[in-house]
Order: C-alpha cells, then structure tokens, then sequence
C-alpha cells in the first residue's frame, strides 16, 4: 500500500498528536516536569521494547510501540520549542533534506547498482558533510560510544568496509575466524585454569567474537539478530524443561544432567 501524503487523514492525525502534546505539557504535572535528560533513559526503554515487538513480528505491538516511540520524537521537539531552539516541523524538514541529499542515485545524476553502494554514497555523503561544516570527522567517529558491543562490532566494520578497508572474499574472512579460535584455545591451553591470564583470555575471546561479527556482516546476517534468536530458543526451551519437570514433581536443582536433557530433548522437538 502506498500512502497519500496529501490524504487529509495524515494531517489530522498529526495535528492531534501535536494537539495533545501541548495539553499534556500545559496540564499534567508529570508532563510539565519533563527533560531531555528525564526523558533519555524511557527513549531507550521505548526503544527496546520495540525491538522485541519486532522480533516476535507482533504487527500489533509494533504499532503500539512506534508511537510510544513518536510520542518521544514530539515531546523531544516541544521541549526544544520552548527554548526556542527548533519545533518538530525543523525536525522533519531536516530529515527530509539529509535523506535527499544521501541518496543522489534518486535525487541527482549518481547511480547505485546495489545495496552496497547506496551504504557506501551515505557514508562518503556523510563525511563530505561533516568536512563542510568545519569538522575533520574520523570514518569512526559517527560510531555513538554507548552502543552495545555487538552492535558497535557491526557498525564499525560497516563504516570501514565503507572506505574500503574489508577483506575480499568470504573465504578469507573465516580463515581469521579459524586463526582467533586457535589463538583463544592457545591461551587456555597453555597454562593450568589456576595460572591463566584473564586480561589476555578476555582480548582473545574478544578478538574471536569481532571475526565471528565481521563473517556474519560478509555473508549478509545480522548477528545481533541471530544471537537474539538463539536466546530466545534457549529461554523457550528452558522454561518448557522448568515447567513440566515441575509438574511431574521434580526439583530442577536437584536433577541430574541427564534427567534435564530429557526434557531439553522433548523442548527441542516441540520447537519442530
């Protein structure tokens, strides 16, 4: 379904937002006593939260979500409004001119001939204007230091990839993940548990984890996907093996493996 921008509907219904947002800010004590810093760490709450909605591609939730997420976007701009520093109308036509400017393979003369070189003209596109506006950007620097590490893994790979720093072939990339693999195992086996040397462990494993990331990103999966999958599988099952052990009267505590590994087999073909 395409949306009509012009339809009168999409107005209104922006036109109320903003509508009760001033309401809200005017009438409502919890309201009034909102800033940008009391509001920071609800965005990110919001923020995750719509990610789980994603994950369990709950459309329903989603759309929940994504305006518990406006809503943040708006009050953002009315508390900015009050400074007059900018409103939500700067906010959008900001965002209209940088997705213009970024994809001039839809706007201009260039062309993209696939997703890669759409991801590479934004990062470049990106840079240029940051140099333009007096700052000599590093190709990092818009990495946001906060990020989760697994996330951070991918995005800085992409933003090296985007200046040509990356390996060529696939293959090459899995050689590195064999070679910190040996490298992590060395470290353990070189020494009794007792004497091993946590600082160099933790860099190797670290190492090992960035080569995993860096094939994931090669061969077009997203890890922070995939680990969140898994995790998700092994909670589903666990709780099946906590439930019904339970059930047939059984402290989990108190089993052995192999009693939970009964459960965890029947959890396993449930999931089928």
């Amino acid at each position: 379904m395409t949306i009509d921008p012009q339809h009168p509907r999409y107005a209104a219904a922006f036109a109320r937002l903003l509508q009760t947002m001033n309401e809200l800010r005017e009438q409502c004590p919890w309201d009034r006593k909102q800033t940008f810093e009391s509001l920071r760490h609800l965005t990110v709450e919001e923020t995750y939260e719509l990610a789980d909605a994603i994950m369990a591609r709950d459309l329903a939730q989603i759309r929940n979500e994504l305006g518990d997420l406006l809503l943040h976007v708006v009050f953002y701009s009315r508390l900015a409004a009050e400074e007059q520093a900018f409103d939500i109308a700067d906010v959008m036509e900001q965002l209209c001119d940088k997705l213009v400017r970024r994809h001039p393979h839809i706007y201009g003369q260039q062309t993209a001939e696939d997703e890669e070189a759409v991801k590479r003209n934004w990062e470049q596109i990106k840079l240029q204007e940051k140099a333009a506006s007096g700052e000599v950007p590093g190709i990092l620097s818009g990495v946001p230091t906060s990020l989760p590490a697994l996330v951070k893994a991918m995005r800085v790979q992409e933003k090296a990839r985007g200046a040509g720093f990356d390996w060529e072939r696939k293959e090459q990339v899995w050689e590195k993940v064999e070679e910190e693999m040996q490298e992590f195992k060395a470290e353990f086996n070189a020494q009794a548990d007792a004497a091993i040397d946590r600082d160099r462990a933790e860099a190797e494993f670290g190492d090992l984890l960035f080569s995993l990331v860096n094939y994931a990103r090669f061969i077009n999966l997203n890890p922070e996907t995939a680990l969140e999958r898994t995790n998700r599988k092994f909670m589903q099952r666990f709780n099946y093996l906590e439930t019904e052990s339970r059930r047939d009267g059984k402290n989990l505590t108190q089993m052995t493996l192999a009693e939970m590994d009964v459960y965890w087999e029947r959890a396993k073909k449930l999931a089928k």
